[in-house]
């Protein structure tokens, strides 16, 4: 699935708005966002286009499992 997010209206004001599309409708979700961004060139309040996908068929549960002792990765700082 698709989900295309924007922000519609300015400042303080403007509210968050969503419209999503199935897993097959990618050109669809694109064309949609494009026609946003050309409100938001025609000085249309519109902003902060953004689209993130989530596939309702993916392959195991969705986080970090459990690791097993061999795994050894830590996240360095600098």
């Amino acid at each position: 699935m698709y989900m295309v997010y924007w922000m519609l209206g300015k400042g303080p004001d403007a509210t968050a708005q969503a419209h999503g599309f199935d897993t097959s409708e990618l050109k669809p979700a694109l064309d949609f966002m494009e026609a946003l961004r050309a409100r938001q060139r025609d000085g249309e309040a519109v902003s902060f286009v953004t689209m993130c996908s989530e596939h309702p068929h993916a392959v195991g549960l969705a986080g970090v499992a459990e690791t097993g002792p061999d795994y050894n990765w830590k996240k360095r700082r600098r």
